[in-house]
This record gives C-alpha cells, sequence and structure tokens, in this order.
C-alpha cells in the first residue's frame, strides 16, 4: 500500500522514482531514488506522509519546501531534513531542470526510538518538532564530499543482495546521525586543517567523477567545483591516489561497464555509451588494458570477473 501511495505521487515522473529499501508504512523508514527531468513544475509535496521526518541528498535540480512560515530552498549538492505533523507541506521541483536526489522517509515513531536520549543534542528545529508534536520544521546545509559518496553507494550497494538490508539500516544510522544532529564546533590546528580540506577536495571530485561518467568535467571546472586550481588539483590527485585524473575515470569508467556487463542486461555497445565512449574499438581497447581481456568474453572469464569483484576500486 505504502509503494501504491508513492507511485501515485510521482506519477507524474513515472520511471524517475524508485524505492530502494524499506516501507514506510510497516517498517517507518523507505530510502527512495529519484531522478528525472522535469518539463513543468512536479508536486513534490504530494509523496510527504503526515507525521513523518524526511532526510534529502540533493545532488541536482532544485526544489523547495514551505509552510505557511517559512521556505527553504534545496540547491545542487545540499542536503537537509523536513518534517510535517497533521499538516501537508507544499513543495515543488523546478520545470526544466534534470533532478537527482535520494530521500531518506522516517515515521515519528522510527525517530523517537533512534533518538531517544539523545533529543538535546538534536538540531533545534527537529528538537522543537519533536516536543511539540505538531508544525512543520526543516533545515539544509551543503552536502559533504562523504555525503556525495553515500549518495552514490546507496543507488548501487557495495554488498551482496543477501546483505542489502543491513547495509542499508546502517547507512539509515549513519545519515541520521550526520543531518539531525547539531555539530559541536571545535577547534582545529592549521596542519590538520590542511590535510582535512585536501582530503575533502579528492573525496568531492571522485564523486563528481563517479556522477558523471558519460561526460566528466574537466581539469578547469572540476578545481573550480572544489574551490583550488586545476594545476594544484592535478598534483594533489596524483599524490594521494597514486594515478592521474583522466587514469582514474578510465579506471572507474571502465569498472562501470564491467559492472554492466556482469548485470546481463547490457551488451557491449550499450555498455560502451553508457560509460561515456563512442567508438566501440576505444572502448575495447581501454576495457582490456584495465580489465584484462576483450569485453565481450568478460563475463565468462570466471577468474578475472572474482579478481574484479575483490579489487574493484569503484566500491564504496
Amino acid at each position: 500500500m505504502a509503494v501504491a501511495y508513492e507511485s501515485s505521487a510521482w506519477a507524474q515522473v513515472k520511471e524517475g522514482w524508485r524505492q530502494l529499501y524499506g516501507s514506510f508504512a510497516r517498517e517507518g523508514v523507505s530510502v527512495e531514488n529519484h531522478e528525472f527531468r522535469a518539463t513543468s513544475p512536479v508536486d513534490w509535496g504530494r509523496s510527504f506522509h503526515r507525521n513523518s521526518v524526511e532526510l534529502c541528498l540533493n545532488l541536482r535540480g532544485t526544489g523547495t519546501v514551505r509552510d505557511d512560515r517559512t521556505q527553504v530552498r534545496y540547491a545542487p549538492h545540499t542536503v537537509g531534513f523536513y518534517c510535517n505533523a497533521n499538516s501537508d507541506l507544499e513543495a515543488k521541483r523546478a520545470a526544466g531542470e534534470n533532478h537527482s536526489f535520494i530521500t531518506v522517509e522516517l515515521s515519528r515513531g522510527f525517530l523517537e526510538t533512534q533518538v531517544d536520549s539523545m533529543e538535546d543534542s538534536l538540531h533545534p528545529a527537529l528538537r522543537r518538532w519533536l516536543i511539540n508534536k505538531g508544525g512543520s520544521a526543516a533545515a539544509v546545509g551543503a552536502m559533504s564530499p562523504g555525503q556525495e559518496v553515500t549518495f552514490q553507494a546507496l543507488r548501487q550497494p557495495p554488498v551482496p543482495v543477501a546483505a542489502q538490508k543491513l547495509w542499508y539500516q546502517a547507512k539509515t544510522l549513519e545519515l541520521l546521525s550526520q543531518v539531525l544532529f547539531q555539530p559541536i564546533q571545535q577547534e582545529e590546528f592549521f596542519c590538520h586543517r590542511q590535510k582535512r580540506v585536501a582530503q575533502e577536495r579528492i573525496e568531492r571530485t571522485t564523486a563528481i567523477l563517479r556522477s558523471h561518467l558519460a561526460d566528466p568535467p574537466d581539469i578547469e571546472a572540476l578545481g573550480a567545483q572544489v574551490g583550488c586550481s586545476p594545476f594544484y588539483l592535478s598534483r594533489l590527485f596524483s599524490k594521494e591516489m597514486g594515478m592521474t585524473i583522466p587514469q582514474y575515470v578510465r579506471q572507474i569508467r571502465m569498472e562501470r561497464a564491467a559492472e554492466l556487463l556482469l548485470g546481463g542486461r547490457h551488451n557491449v555497445t550499450e555498455a560502451a555509451m553508457e560509460v561515456g565512449y563512442a567508438s566501440l574499438s576505444h572502448f575495447s581497447k581501454a576495457f582490456c588494458t584495465t580489465i584484462g581481456c576483450c569485453p565481450a568474453l568478460f563475463p565468462t572469464a570466471t577468474a578475472l570477473v572474482e579478481k574484479f569483484k575483490a579489487n574493484r576500486t569503484v566500491s564504496l
């Protein structure tokens, strides 16, 4: 019934909505993937449940959530939450944009169980909402590099199917701890800050590249997005990752292509196009160099498949 409710709410985008884990009605938690182009404004609020909290990891596209007093805006690369009690929130997804976001819906009962005795450390808006048992609340901030990595992992869990339920449970709790609690500000030594910022830039760079496999941004655009010069980013990436940015792009492209071929729903040409190769010969050469055999033979090369599963760098 909950799936039918969500399917109806997202009927305007058809296949642009997909449930990844859970059931709001049965378990009080549901993780859902959204990826679509909005030709007209999308009524996002129709999917919100009463007495619920919804976390949103917003990678692309613009969305707004409002009540009769305030409005919050989810720009690209932001994360936050919104919640309501017995009234509906007004929410829209902008027309003319490609939207890519993941939501984690939580019932009040599920949330209260998870944060029992920790209420004082929650975000003030959420704490008031829990105590008052009414009204609405919302907050939004920048998505961290680690959360962008989590975003990609939620769509393609790096564990066997049998273990995915456990994995999603752990990731849900991890996101709750990151998004719903008020961070404590601490002093930071300069050298520690340099290392942290460098690591965050690398994590942000790899997250951007993974989310744009078919058309990765150039080094100038990458530098602008992570906040440093192209030369510095190139040197930092090679030092930290042990390979250049073009080498990394080829690596993750070939690993994604190998995953598609193993999935059985893509032939070689389709896999090549999916990861941004227009030339089949160039793709086959890159695949053979990276994976160890031609793409057509890979799914039946047992030893290489086992080695690939054990060593792939794109595992998150």
